[in-house]
């Protein structure tokens, strides 16, 4: 945006001609003299009419210079704004999270991220994380929180290594077990979160590879509610250990999961070489800088950050329709 020519003909009519106003904009006169005469060649009229030494204002010129004013006002409000965008005072970031575990892991960074930027409006969606993913796909949000593996398209930042656990309602046969299969539980009724939760589709593929479909009695999104359907005697349910062990419900029992691939690898995603504005690298740069290692269980070995890219080729966090396993 070249406002050079329109500021050179305001000052010429502030300052009452082209010598002061030469000074004021730190320019030759004979550039300014060719700036005015590039705006007039712009508008296809006269702006100046010079009179001796003076230069007077023709009709067009007052409305140029009246409109000039405010235009000028308004490019100066515009770079401020972008200036405290860009120094990250002012923007959005669009964060999609799933309800499993964002309180305990994400909540802290939340404070973090408020006190560091308080200029910042984060708009939050909130879905399982499969869901996401559509959501994600379609530039409708910034970062989405996913189970890892994630499809190609995406780009990721481990958060979260966190066992799978079975909760078993009290006096259950296998409540005293060191760990379950599946397959222990297939006379078990199961309580399940919704068909868009990542946590609903692991449970369904390893009980597929143990040969049978469980009996679903219920399914939700409410984890509090899970866990209490549980405690009723209900059925079983599946949940991170990290998460679980925030349930102390009337002697519900925490079982491991032994299973392949029973672990619950949460990561932040975003679209791979998408654009991040200085709010989202921003956010990015937090996660990093909290997560840039993953927090493994049980003192194990951390990985570096991006060390389960392999794991993406299996495309588990999918674009319905797109990208399906």
């Amino acid at each position: 945006m070249d406002f050079r020519p329109l500021r050179a003909f305001i000052e010429v009519v502030r300052q009452g001609g082209f010598s002061s106003a030469a000074k004021t904009v730190c320019a030759t006169q004979s550039t300014v003299s060719k700036a005015v005469k590039q705006l007039e060649d712009e508008i296809g009229l006269r702006l100046l009419d010079r009179i001796g030494h003076r230069s007077v204002m023709t009709a067009a010129g007052e409305v140029v210079y009246r409109r000039g004013l405010k235009l000028l006002a308004d490019r100066d409000d515009l770079m401020a704004e972008i200036d405290e965008i860009r120094g990250v005072r002012r923007g959005a970031l669009r964060l999609g999270l799933p309800p499993v575990g964002s309180s305990t892991i994400f909540a802290p960074l939340f404070a973090i991220y408020r006190q560091r930027f308080p200029g910042i409006e984060v708009r939050l969606t909130e879905y399982g994380s499969d869901q996401l993913a559509s959501v994600l796909h379609a530039g409708e949000i910034d970062f989405a929180g996913a189970l890892l593996p994630v499809s190609g398209e995406f780009e990721f930042q481990p958060v979260r290594r966190e066992p799978l656990v079975a909760l078993l309602p009290p006096g259950h046969p296998l409540a005293d077990a060191a760990s379950v299969t599946m397959l222990d539980l297939k006379d078990t009724p199961f309580v399940l979160f919704a068909s868009g939760f990542a946590l609903h589709r692991m449970v369904m593929d390893a009980c597929r590879r143990s040969g049978f479909e469980p009996d679903i009695v219920a399914r939700s999104g409410q984890t509090d509610f899970m866990v209490e359907l549980v405690g009723t005697g209900l059925g079983v349910t599946f949940l991170p250990r990290m998460i679980a062990a925030r349930y102390k419900v009337r002697g519900l029992c925490h079982v491991a999961l032994d299973e392949p691939d029973a672990e619950w690898n949460m990561a932040m995603v975003w679209r791979r070489g998408a654009w991040l504005s200085p709010a989202a690298q921003a956010w990015l740069d937090l996660v990093r800088e909290t997560h840039g290692r993953v927090s493994w269980p049980d003192n194990s070995p951390a990985i570096e950050r991006n060390s389960l890219r392999d794991m993406s080729e299996s495309g588990h966090f999918a674009i319905p329709g797109v990208n399906e396993s």
